[in-house]
This record gives structure tokens, C-alpha cells and sequence, in this order.
């Protein structure tokens, strides 16, 4: 073997490590484009989270005005994280419906119990299957759903001030790619 042999791993491991380097300092996408970008979700049915409460199906979601979709667990740190938001985007009137992702019921419902609750309707997923049909890898994720129920923008993460002012809201007061205005309601 040549000498200059020995350092091509060497060289691709460098290189292989600046590349990683690199992606680490990009930070986490937030905004995804979903596989239902500008389409309907699939059709679904889910049992309530809450005995007596409403279920979730993909018929709530076409509600004739725009919606937030939001997935999350108790189990889910970043959930915590983004509660605080949901709570004030409900305050402000914004629809969010919910599906509870992999948990444990009991835990789902103290967790909503303790720090309030912003959804009009949360459906039980217990085994991932209807998160994991809608493109759902983790947790918190939320989705935009317009007027006629159509995806609009899918955010990977925990929802921040920022996030809402400039990528929530816009859909909810006219200035997004959704043009009605569920607010004035």
C-alpha cells in the first residue's frame, strides 16, 4: 500500500467530522414541509383523552376556519416547554385541537389537569399509529390547518413567542397563506 493510503480514512473522518460540526451549529429545523403541504389530512378517528370529552377526528378539523393541530405527550419535555404558548394562544382564541401521542392516559390527563388546558378537543393515540400516518416523528409538533382543512405549515418543536408572532399568527389575522380571519370571530 502507498504511504499516502494510510491517511485516506484519516481524511474522510476529518472531513466526515467537519461536516457533522457544521450541521450542529445550523440548529434544529422548525418549519418542515409536510407530505400533506396544501392537502386535507387522511381521514382518522380518535377516542377522547378525557372520559365524557370529545374525540378527535379529521372531520374537527375542517371546521371552516383555521385550526391549530398539536401533538403532544406528558412525558415530552419540550411539551412543557411550549404549554405556557398554547395557553396564551387560547386566551387570544385561537382553535387548537390535540392528539396525545404514545402516553399513558392517566399521566396525559394530571399533566392537563396541573397546567391547564388549551384544546377544544384531544384525541388518544396511544400507540403512535395516527401520529405516525400523519408524518409525526416526535413530539411536540404542531400543524396549521386552514379553513377548508387543508396542512398549511407543520413546526417541528417546541412553540415559542417568536414562533407564534411570526408563523402562527399571520395564518389566524389574515397575513398567511390562510386568509381568514378566525379571530374577528
Amino acid at each position: 500500500m502507498p504511504v499516502w493510503g494510510r491517511f485516506v480514512p484519516v481524511v474522510f473522518g476529518i472531513g466526515f467530522l467537519a461536516l457533522f460540526a457544521i450541521g450542529l451549529t445550523l440548529g434544529p429545523p422548525q418549519e418542515i414541509d409536510s407530505a400533506y403541504k396544501n392537502k386535507a389530512l387522511p381521514a382518522f378517528t380518535l377516542a377522547p383523552l378525557f372520559d365524557g370529552g370529545d374525540g378527535l377526528t379529521a372531520q374537527n378539523l375542517r371546521s371552516g376556519q383555521p385550526v391549530l393541530l398539536n401533538i403532544f405527550a406528558s412525558w415530552c419535555t419540550p411539551c412543557r416547554a411550549e404549554h405556557g404558548v398554547l395557553m396564551d394562544l387560547k386566551a387570544r382564541g385561537v382553535p387548537i385541537y390535540a392528539i396525545n401521542y404514545k402516553d399513558a392516559r392517566g399521566a396525559a390527563q394530571r399533566f392537563l389537569n396541573r397546567l391547564g388546558n388549551p384544546y377544544r378537543a384531544i384525541g388518544y393515540d396511544g400507540n403512535g399509529a395516527t401520529a405516525l400516518d400523519l408524518g409525526v416523528y416526535g413530539v411536540p409538533e404542531t400543524f396549521v390547518i386552514d379553513a377548508a382543512g387543508r396542512v398549511q405549515m407543520r413546526h417541528v418543536g417546541p412553540l415559542n413567542a417568536q414562533d407564534v408572532r411570526e408563523k402562527i399568527l399571520p395564518y389566524f389575522t389574515g397575513q398567511g397563506e390562510e386568509t381568514d380571519n378566525a379571530l374577528s370571530r
